[in-house]
């Protein structure tokens, strides 16, 4: 190398190939260099911190050991993968994460070579590295299959039914267990630091072996203790024996943060495993960065941020959000409602449910990572006559739609499913986008399916769903803030099936299910000052739809549009399809559905994503001035 001795080692590092001739001492410092680029990126962008600052020395490592891009490195959700972008040739660009025509938050195929395997939902790493390897075996693609995934992760099913079919196949499979839970005592530190030096040095048959001899090498008064904490590790479900009982080997636990244990063992293991083996490492979420390290969730979500007092620069907020909404609605109405219970799988906060389980903790169930398991766990307490409100994003809910239709809609069980996130979410992009809630939903027999258009209208729907009996219900809502309006005292349930006039026109009506009705009043003000009246009506229900109201806006009007948050297939469909029941299209009603594009929208702000999608109140008011340009000419009475 023939940069000056303070040249930083991570200006060298332009691929990980470049890693290749560094010494472990400079690998340790490229870490620390990693390190700090990640929060310097983090802080002028937002989002997701504390998990990448978890796996900066492991990232490292792989990268120095491993060869990628022909080994396949595949980051459980990818909520980690920042310290994986700066090394892989995306350090120039590190400063446009998660927003428009920048960097996406997660791995994703069509930015990098790097990223073998698109991700930001969990559990998917073991199922796509056993893929990746059988593939190799069959004369694909070369290299090793490496996943890393979350102990949060394993905590879905999907992860052990991978486990349990590569077991079986056999076939030389690396699993990292990122475990950044455990409380990892000196002892077994020590223990690790033992392991580490033995698997270096024996070879590879005889790991299993020292490993259980390796508690006597240990000095007192280390032995009696480091003994009982692995018996207990082992017998823990992240521990050795389940893991063996799938057919893998089993090493660790290792301190993912000490460089040289994981050289020593990743080394070990890329030349002389033959079948899978799972690495049992222990990180410290927000390793590195103490106002992470000190928050309750480790910095996992952050907006843009001071580097030096860990301060989140906030907007200054007029509404509440409308999660916030929803909780306080919920909690309200359990205190006169024993029955009421909340599921959430692994994000209470996110939904606004840590607000419920800080008050009613005996109703309220975080079940983890298991969205299926959260939809018939539900369906369960339905039938057991309790009240369930199952909140989940609505991206999440899309994991156990077999169980919304058959263990849910089926069997017409009275489960309330809360659907966060609805419509295109901002810098999380594609994946996180709540697209297909409506379509999805609204297609299944005796589903009631509600969208709130503000904050107000949330308030009655959740307590419409509380009263609703007869089978199962959705409402939906956005991310992010209400419209500001007064939020009711004392809500009454909304009439199943019934929509509302929100202002009377002619010639045109739109018809808004969700939080566009904002964007269709502020278009219709622009239409009014070119002496354009629209009708403008909140259908508030996509099931039952109102039959007589939407009837009747066709009766009486030239053109009829609907707008909604969500894809082909959902509400307009189900207009169309009850006006082409009803043959009005036969006597001349012009019609037209406004859904968002049959195409993934990349991250960017959400008022720039609604742009792409043609869905803010400029492109309504170019929709309805060309409708009527067209309708003007069979007008009717």
């Amino acid at each position: 190398m023939t940069d000056r001795p303070d040249t930083p080692l991570l200006d060298r590092v332009n691929i990980p190939a470049d890693m290749k001739g560094m010494s472990d001492a400079q690998l340790r410092q490229l870490a620390d260099e990693v390190r700090a680029e990640t929060i310097s990126a983090v802080s002028v962008t937002g989002g997701h911190l504390g998990a990448g600052l978890g796996v900066v020395e492991l990232t490292v490592a792989l990268h120095a050991v491993f060869d990628a891009p022909k080994d396949k490195i595949i980051w459980d959700v990818s909520h980690q993968c920042y310290p994986h972008k700066i090394l892989t040739g995306r350090r120039d660009r590190i400063r446009t994460l998660r927003s428009k025509d920048g960097l996406s938050g997660f791995t994703k195929r069509s930015e990098s070579d790097y990223d073998p395997f698109g991700a930001a939902h969990s559990s998917t790493s073991i199922s796509a590295a056993l893929g990746f390897a059988t593939a190799r075996d069959l004369g694909g693609e070369g290299g090793d299959a490496i996943a890393v995934i979350g102990d949060g992760s394993m905590s879905a099913g999907m992860a052990y039914e991978a486990m349990n079919n590569a077991g079986h196949l056999k076939k030389r499979l690396i699993v990292i267990l990122n475990d950044n839970e455990m409380s990892i005592a000196p002892p077994v530190g020590a223990m690790s630091s033992y392991l580490s030096q033995l698997y270096a040095g024996e070879p590879f048959q005889e790991l299993k072996a020292a490993a259980k001899g390796a508690v006597s090498l240990l000095p007192e008064p280390f032995r009696d203790g480091a003994k009982r904490a692995k018996d207990m590790v082992k017998h823990m479900t992240v521990g050795g024996t389940l893991f063996e009982q799938l057919g893998f080997s089993y090493l660790g636990p290792i301190d993912g943060h000490d460089m040289d244990q994981l050289l020593a063992v990743l080394r070990t293991v890329k030349d002389r495993a033959t079948g899978p083996i799972l690495i049992h490492a222990i990180t410290k979420k927000g390793k590195g960065y103490g106002p992470a390290e000190a928050a309750r969730d480790k910095g996992h979500g952050v907006g843009k941020f001071n580097v030096v007092t860990g301060e989140q620069k906030k907007a200054p907020s007029n509404a509440p959000s409308y999660t916030s909404v929803f909780a306080d609605t919920l909690v309200k109405m359990a205190e006169t409602d024993p029955k009421i219970c909340a599921i959430t799988a692994a994000m209470p906060d996110g939904t606004g449910l840590n607000k419920f389980m800080q008050r009613y903790a005996s109703r309220c169930f975080d079940v983890g990572i298991a969205e299926q398991h959260a939809v018939t766990f539900s369906a369960g307490l339905a039938a057991g006559g309790m009240k369930p409100f199952c909140a989940l994003y609505s991206t999440f809910l899309q994991r156990g739609y077999d169980q919304v239709v058959h263990d849910v809609a089926i069997q017409r069980l009275p489960v309330r499913f809360a659907i966060d996130r609805a419509g295109l979410v901002g810098a999380d992009g594609a994946t996180h986008a709540g697209a297909f809630d409506v379509a999805y939903l609204a297609n299944l027999p005796g589903f009631v399916v509600m969208a709130a258009a503000d904050e107000a209208e949330l308030v009655r729907m959740v307590v419409t769903a509380a009263a609703y009996e007869d089978g199962p219900s959705a409402f939906r809502f956005p991310r992010g803030e209400g419209v500001g309006v007064e939020i009711p005292e004392d809500a009454q349930p909304l009439e199943i099936g019934k929509g509302r006039m929100i202002k009377t026109g002619s010639k045109v009506a739109i018809l808004s299910f969700g939080t566009r009705l904002a964007e269709v009043e502020t278009a219709c003000e622009a239409l009014a000052a070119k002496g354009i009246t629209p009708t403008i009506a909140d259908a508030r229900f996509a099931k039952p739809l109102d039959r007589d109201l939407i009837l009747k806006l066709a009766a009486d009007h030239d053109a009829l549009i609907t707008i909604e948050e969500g894809a082909v297939g959902g509400f307009g469909s189900h207009v169309a399809q009850l006006l082409a029941d009803e043959g009005v299209f036969d006597h001349g009603l012009k019609y037209r559905s406004m859904v968002l594009p049959d195409t993934f929208i990349d991250q960017a702000s959400p008022r720039d994503m609604y742009a792409m999608a043609g869905l803010n109140a400029e492109d309504i008011e170019a929709k309805v001035l060309d409708v009527l340009d067209v309708a003007t000419l069979g007008k009717r009475a």
